[in-house]
């Protein structure tokens, strides 16, 4: 009895495996296919790094010094050497100021008053105005903060000269004031490139095994090799699993060789263990592929199933915390992203790679990966099955 189900088994592999080599030469040999494999989302790491900053470098500030005193100089003088001060345009009135914000030359404008160094001077605290573009609204939150941290540096110079010379507003025998000392942890120099590469090795992933899932059923109804599987020996379930296994191993790959990228190409530390990585990835890929094959199984083309994987890969993308965090959102988004794989994937990659996060941290998001993938693979199931049928 046992060698009947020996050999059951032992065919059942041989047609998994020529299921999977099939399915790989289609990857290779197909054009749209090709286009989401390997190099171009190395190409894609290496351009939206450079291009995807979070910093705001190289911006035009318009100053209207009023006052010409001695304080109004050296905060025209830290910012003309701030690093992200492309250039500092000196104004004579407040129309020439406006208008410079009106067409968009500069993100933020500084009104000085005649008074600044007087009120100082006499122990006062002086006020600067500050005018920002409110039509780019996250860069100007931004360098608000930046000429914010240089007024600071300007009135911690106020207190030192003015306990140096004892003059008013200082307290006798008191030291000055001195500016806080920051430490930012995980990412001392607080380097861009550091928290959007990981990022995006887990983005470009994503699309990567989305789309390569999202075509497999899709081109074979396309190219009119869908009818020669429902009358081919192999079963439902080694159909699916041959679509799955090179999507899982190409899309895992790629994430491992992204990661790598980033951490031999741009420096970052790798702080955390491969093996928890690994995990997280293959889970993560997992539940991608599960969410591909549905798209697949329900589309006629392979045209309808890339804008499928777009409609439902940009929204991931959006609400998984990549560029905003999800706290921010409302709290039903806050629900509907913990559905999304994206998610829980970047905070292992961050975690990993950045703050090597202890294990137990790790599992909290690995377990809602893993249910993710069990719930989108099985449904993958029944409507792949429901087609095959």
């Amino acid at each position: 009895m046992p060698a009947p189900a020996s050999a059951s088994a032992a065919s059942a592999l041989v047609r998994l495996r020529a299921q999977v080599v099939k399915e790989v030469l289609s990857i290779l040999r197909d054009p749209r296919s090709r286009m989401v494999v390997l190099v171009p989302p190395l190409i894609q790491l290496l351009l939206f790094s450079f291009a995807a900053t979070l910093e705001v470098r190289n911006v035009d500030i318009a100053v209207l010094d009023q006052d010409a005193g001695r304080w109004s100089h050296e905060l025209v003088a830290r910012l003309d050497a701030a690093g992200f001060v492309a250039d500092v345009r000196r104004v004579r009135g407040s129309q020439e100021l406006r208008a410079l914000i009106d067409r968009g030359e500069v993100i933020a404008a500084l009104q000085i008053p005649a008074d600044f160094s007087r009120t100082i001077a006499a122990g006062g605290s002086g006020q600067v105005q500050v005018l920002v573009d409110g039509r780019r609204s996250n860069a100007g939150q931004i360098v608000v903060g930046y000429l914010s941290a240089i007024a600071a540096d300007v009135g911690a110079e106020v207190e030192r000269a003015d306990a140096g010379a004892g003059g008013a507003g200082a307290t006798p025998g008191a030291a000055p004031v001195s500016p806080l000392a920051v430490r930012n942890w995980f990412n001392p120099n607080l380097v861009y490139t550091w928290f959007i590469v990981p990022g995006l090795s887990g983005i470009l992933a994503f699309f990567s095994a989305l789309m390569l899932t999202a075509l497999s059923i899709a081109r074979e109804r396309e190219l009119g090799t869908f009818d020669q599987l429902l009358v081919s020996p192999a079963s439902t379930v080694e159909i699916i699993v041959s679509k799955s296994l090179p999507a899982l191993a190409i899309g895992t790959v790629l994430g491992l060789l992204m990661v790598a990228a980033g951490v031999v190409l741009f420096g970052i530390p790798f702080s955390g263990s491969l093996l928890w990585l690994l995990a997280g990835l293959v889970l993560f890929i997992g539940s991608v592929v599960g969410i591909g094959l549905m798209v697949s199984a329900v589309s006629a083309t392979q045209q309808q199933a890339i804008l499928g994987a777009f409609a439902i890969g940009v929204p991931a993308v959006l609400m998984s915390g990549f560029a905003t965090p999800v706290e921010n959102m409302p709290t039903v988004l806050q629900w509907l992203a913990q559905a999304i794989p994206l998610t829980h994937y970047l905070e292992i990659v961050h975690g990993v790679v950045l703050r090597a996060t202890p294990a137990a941290d790790l599992v909290a998001s690995l377990w809602p990966l893993a249910l993710i993938a069990l719930v989108t693979l099985t449904m993958a199931v029944v409507m792949v099955r429901g087609r095959l049928q």
